[in-house]
């Protein structure tokens, strides 16, 4: 694959232009991996909302029938559900983890074996996030184990 980047006048529009033989999965993931790089979500912290880039969420969790989304070191609220953010998400880094979880897997810094089939992934900022075991084959496809 061969990639062209041009600079462009000021006042110009900045545009993405791919060309190729096929839409294979490749090509459809970097699509999805470019739209989801520029949509914001709404945290909502201390009554106040906060734009945030999904590339620095680690990890989504619903508790109590509300959905969290966990940065480095702070935890907003969202006001949407876990299945609107799978679908939002899907073909990106975000993978569900399991019936409460979705996890960017590029913030994982390690995984390990746990208990009946589960695994446990240890994130860049130092939590620990288990993985179902129903989920587990997903996430090795796509870490390509």
């Amino acid at each position: 694959m061969k990639i062209i980047i041009e600079d462009i006048n000021p006042g110009e529009e900045e545009q993405i232009i791919i060309r190729c033989r096929n839409l294979d999965d490749t090509v459809l993931k970097l699509i999805s991996e470019l739209k989801a790089g520029q949509k914001k979500l709404n945290g909502i912290k201390d009554g106040m909302i906060t734009m945030i880039d999904a590339k620095n969420v680690y990890y989504f969790e619903g508790v109590d029938n509300k959905v969290f989304i966990y940065c480095k070191q702070t935890i907003y609220e969202s006001k949407l559900k876990l299945y609107e953010i799978e679908e939002n998400y899907e073909n990106s880094n975000f993978f569900r983890a399991s019936k409460s979880v979705i996890l960017n897997i590029t913030k994982i810094k390690s995984l390990s074996p746990a208990f009946s089939g589960r695994f446990e992934a240890l994130l860049f900022n130092g939590e620990k996030v288990v993985i179902s075991r129903q989920y587990v084959p997903e996430l090795k496809k796509r870490l390509g184990l």
